[in-house]
């Protein structure tokens, strides 16, 4: 029976679901609960064509991707579902993960992305130069790509971004008059945050798109340059650096902390907000690509937070203060999903990102949300001080 393999991947799952339930109906007719042993998540999953699961179980997160693309597959809410690949991931081990003739042509291709100075460039256009008016349509005014931290569950998301970028700039501890470098500025908001309260920046980036927006806000005290942080030189009174350090790779992690250790003054301070992978996932994330690295974000790693400390502490550098929230970051994406739904509606989204891209971007809003909510994902913010 053609079916019979696909429902030993579903018992697979079924026994590595320690936590939650999937409710799935099936091709043949058949309805199953994988799960449902313990609390957790709920997912209700309607897998259309077997190739769905064939998908799953030879491309991983790609092939599951594509196959929902394809319509082989749907859900009224797939963040449960995502929240549960997490949430469950070592109970899982390899049963939502790409075979191995997947694995080796993902490897391959993201192999072909890495971020020396050219390809960084090349990966950073891929996913910020879609356009100033596409993330203006969905982002806070402001244009913070990047988590907020909340002080309560109603708070206007404009006010918790501010709030981030508040606590980065206390980090640095500059006072006004001081010099900060900021590698990878976005649309500009924390230079305007940094610069509104006195200190002089010096925002770095790759993205023309990014440059031009804030050469428009022409913000007093600020200059902006499309330069690759290997390549600053100068000495600072502080660094930050929000979510950035996500574009540079396993490979470079050294080289972007030696770029820190180099810039910084003695007793100056890196403030620095990270996404990263746990640990016990973080061999087979790092030995594979996923659906964001192979779609969304070409060239994109998180971090291995207990590798990226120990480079920066065998640099000298200080690992003070780090504080996490995951949640909040599963928050903020929950908000610019419901902006880029309402901006889709109203056809506020540029109509040269036809439907296949708008649905591909509401398809990794949500999986990012249910990785942060399955808490395999987190974001920290950490200072380093150079002694």
């Amino acid at each position: 029976m053609i079916s019979g393999p696909f429902h030993r991947l579903l018992d697979r799952i079924d026994r590595g679901l320690e936590q939650g339930a999937i409710e799935a109906t099936l091709p043949d007719g058949t309805a199953r609960i994988l799960g449902g042993r313990t609390d957790g998540p709920v997912a209700v999953v309607a897998v259309r064509r077997w190739r769905a699961l064939w998908k799953l179980a030879t491309g991983g997160s790609i092939g599951w991707y594509e196959a929902w693309a394809a319509g082989d597959w749907g859900s009224p809410d797939p963040v449960p579902l995502f929240d549960l690949f997490m949430r469950n991931r070592t109970s899982l081990g390899t049963a939502a993960r790409a075979g191995r003739l997947g694995g080796l042509v993902s490897r391959a291709w993201h192999r072909l992305r890495r971020n020396d100075r050219s390809g960084a460039r090349a990966n950073i256009a891929a996913h910020y130069d879609l356009g100033n008016d596409f993330y203006a349509a969905w982002l806070d005014p402001s244009l913070t790509y990047s988590s907020a931290i909340f002080a309560a569950p109603d708070e206007p998301l404009a006010d918790a971004q501010r709030r981030k970028l508040q606590a980065v700039l206390d980090r640095t501890a500059t006072r006004p008059g001081e010099q900060l470098l900021e590698i990878g500025c976005g649309w500009g908001s924390f230079a305007a945050l940094a610069a509104g309260q006195g200190r002089r920046v010096d925002a770095l980036t790759l993205s023309a798109e990014q440059k031009a927006h804030v050469d428009a806000l022409d913000l007093s005290g600020v200059a902006v340059m499309l330069t690759d942080y290997r390549d600053i030189a100068g000495q600072y009174d502080g660094v930050a650096s929000i979510e950035m350090v996500e574009a540079v790779g396993q490979e470079y992690w050294a080289a972007y902390l030696d770029a820190i250790v180099r810039v910084l003054k003695p007793g100056g301070r890196a403030a620095i907000q990270y996404i990263s992978i746990a640990d016990d996932v973080f061999p087979a994330y790092a030995s594979n690509a996923d659906f964001i690295q192979r779609y969304i974000f070409p060239g994109g790693m998180l971090l291995s937070e207990s590798r990226f400390r120990a480079l920066a502490e065998a640099r000298g550098l200080l690992w003070q203060d780090r504080t996490d929230f995951g949640q909040d970051y599963a928050e903020t994406l929950r908000r610019w999903r419901l902006r880029f739904d309402a901006a889709d509606r109203a056809g506020r989204l540029p109509s040269r990102l036809d439907a296949r891209f708008r649905r591909m971007w509401r398809y990794y809003l949500m999986y990012c949300e249910g990785g942060f909510r399955g808490g395999g994902i987190d974001v920290a913010q950490v200072t380093l001080v150079k002694p």
